[in-house]
């Protein structure tokens, strides 16, 4: 008897008996529903663990991406002639000489500048209505500018905005001391991971099966690879405009201008859009001190912006992430909402490494069938 005889006789005979399919629905009913009562039960008991401990998930997220986005530095020291552990050394000091750096010598200022400019708001808002090319402006934009300048007010005297300026990263949102822990807890983790990144993904790959190991260690390095590019490129680039941005406003008479060079540092994080949002804020902003002074913002920004898009960006970015621009404002607008600035950041990445796996997996798969 061949093969073909064998699976025709033993398809008629479970169509006969469907409990010598060897399924446990039909063989053994109560056993199968308390399996998958069981089975429940578990994953809502995971899904609370999770919803409990989701600041130490968002940390360790954190800790990891920081890891990826450090990962091309250490590759960068190795291409030109430094050891792995030599490159993993020096990165872990200059990531650590950063963070000391931002608590001792840029935090203090900018807390101030930040407390200045809260209390001069509604100061700053008198003058500029009392100026004799608000009334006009305003009459020739039938007070959207008025309306504008008030929302500005409200928006900037707000504490909940600076409180959550970064997005959930470091959790803004609860205590000061809960805040200060969370970001020691990340910067350690993130040292940790930086140190071991190599072990740690030998260990996740020897979890898979090794006939496909070879294949999946290709796909998640290429992703890896794309994420880590990406995310030190985002920084250096935000950090780039940040610089350029504080620049421009204290030489054009912003008062506080490093404190919105922060927010623009923050804000420019969010792809396509960031540096729009920057440009809209830095020139209602510089509209404080003066129309002249607002329209020279507004115009050197665009500037940057055509220099940032066309010279920057292909240059620092490479080819680090291939995503579409409606993927990338779908996928930042979804991160955003779930995990405010952190969410925005990562979400394209995460996107690039789908659509990866989707264009040489999925689709050929589909071709073959």
């Amino acid at each position: 008897m061949n093969t073909a005889d064998r699976l025709r006789r033993r398809s008629r005979a479970e169509e006969a008996d469907p409990a010598a399919s060897g399924s446990l629905f039909a063989s053994r009913p109560f056993r199968w529903g308390f399996i998958v009562t069981l089975g429940v039960l578990l994953a809502l008991l995971l899904a609370v663990a999770l919803v409990n401990l989701q600041s130490v998930v968002l940390s360790v997220f954190i800790a990891a991406f920081v890891a990826l986005g450090l990962d091309p530095l250490i590759r960068w020291f190795q291409r030109r002639g430094m050891s792995r552990g030599l490159a993993i050394v020096v990165v872990i000091l200059l990531f650590v000489a950063v963070v000391v750096g931002i608590i001792w010598i840029v935090l203090p200022p900018v807390i101030a500048q930040a407390t200045a400019l809260v209390r001069s708001i509604p100061n700053m808002v008198d003058r500029v209505q009392d100026s004799g090319w608000f009334d006009d402006a305003n009459l020739a934009t039938n007070g959207l500018l008025g309306n504008l300048v008030t929302g500005l007010e409200d928006l900037l005297t707000d504490p909940n905005l600076w409180a959550t300026v970064g997005g959930g990263a470091l959790a803004f949102g609860a205590s000061v001391i809960s805040a200060v822990s969370t970001g020691f807890f990340v910067v350690v983790l993130s040292i940790y991971f930086i140190a071991t990144l190599d072990a740690t993904k030998r260990a996740c790959y020897s979890l898979v099966k090794a006939s496909h190991r070879v294949r999946v260690q290709g796909y998640a390095e290429r992703i890896m690879e794309s994420v880590g590019k990406y995310l030190s490129g985002m920084v250096v680039l935000a950090f780039m405009n940040a610089v350029y941005s504080t620049i421009l406003l204290a030489a054009v008479g912003v008062p506080f201008a490093l404190v919105l060079g922060v927010v623009a540092l923050f804000v420019t994080l969010i792809p396509l859009i960031g540096t729009v949002l920057t440009t809209i804020l830095m020139t209602i902003v510089t509209l404080f001190v003066g129309p002249t002074q607002a329209l020279i913002v507004l115009v050197l920004m665009l500037v940057y912006m055509q220099v940032e898009a066309y010279i920057l960006t292909p240059k620092v970015m490479g080819k680090a992430v291939q995503v579409p621009g409606t993927i990338v404002l779908i996928s930042a607008l979804a991160g955003g909402t779930l995990l405010g600035l952190l969410g925005a950041l990562v979400a394209i990445p995460i996107s690039a490494g789908i659509l990866l796996i989707i264009r040489e997996i999925v689709i050929p798969r589909q071709q073959r069938l």
